[in-house]
């Protein structure tokens, strides 16, 4: 019999071992998991179980190559500001990769851990701060868990501060999120609308993509969404301005 320990990695026999997690805990012969890739999180019977062993996470290293294709603009004389994100994320780990891929991308961002059911509470004074263009909340979701409530709360919070689309970005949501109740509060662009798992950095390359997009254009919609893990199937959105500024000379 195999003896699972907290921080290994394994995948569900009864989900036909679909999504690699690690175990955060083990009670009582039950097993509570956290996505490794995507922003999911569940508990197992350990005897449904199995090890797998850890290796380089190929699909970050996706992402990250993916950086140069989305600063593709002009290097010339002219100069850019990017658009400024605030992301607030109900999981501390995966908010830190994002802030990660932020960071080499040079954009500004910051950074706010909150749990799912007090992010509308606390959203407020950090808009007020640091008045960004971009914000991205999210965190953790599913049908059972139900935390889309608490993002679309946090939403209408962000939509009553800047009711313009184009002049406060909202992204929002984490695997099978309410994609309806999410653009309905506000949302620029939300997951899930096929209910499926979203990569932990889906957010950020839609948050990232349109921080280097020029304001004065619009994104184009379908090969922004392709730029993610699973296309319009894991999040959808609203014709969008991009938020960078540009200037001339350098």
């Amino acid at each position: 019999m195999i003896l699972f320990k907290t921080g290994d990695l394994v995948t569900r026999i009864s989900h036909d071992n679909d999504v690699v997690f690690k175990i955060e805990k083990i009670i009582d012969g039950i097993a509570y998991l956290k996505g490794v890739n995507v922003r999911l999180c569940a508990d197992s019977s350990v005897s449904d179980l199995i090890l797998v062993e850890a290796k380089d996470n190929d699909e970050d290293r996706i992402f990250y190559e993916k950086l140069e294709t989305i600063r593709n603009f002009e290097r010339s004389d002219y100069f850019y500001i990017p658009g400024k994100i605030l992301h607030v994320d109900g999981d501390r780990e995966y908010l830190n990769r994002c802030l990660d891929f932020y960071k080499k991308a040079n954009v500004l961002a910051f950074g706010v851990f909150s749990p799912e059911n007090e992010m509308a509470q606390n959203i407020e004074k950090y808009l007020e701060d640091i008045n960004p263009d971009i914000v991205v909340i999210t965190g953790h979701d599913s049908e059972i868990k139900k935390n889309s409530k608490y993002f679309s709360e946090a939403v209408k919070v962000c939509r009553r501060y800047q009711k313009d689309y184009d002049k406060l970005i909202i992204i929002a949501g984490a695997c099978q999120s309410d994609y309806e109740k999410l653009i309905k509060a506000g949302a620029n662009f939300a997951s899930s609308p096929k209910k499926i798992n979203i990569h932990a950095l889906d957010p950020a390359i839609i948050a990232l993509s349109l921080s280097l997009s020029d304001k004065n254009n619009n994104v184009d919609l379908l090969t922004l969404l392709e730029k993610t893990s699973n296309g319009k199937d894991g999040i959808g959105g609203v014709n969008t301005r991009g938020v960078m500024t540009t200037g001339y000379p350098r």
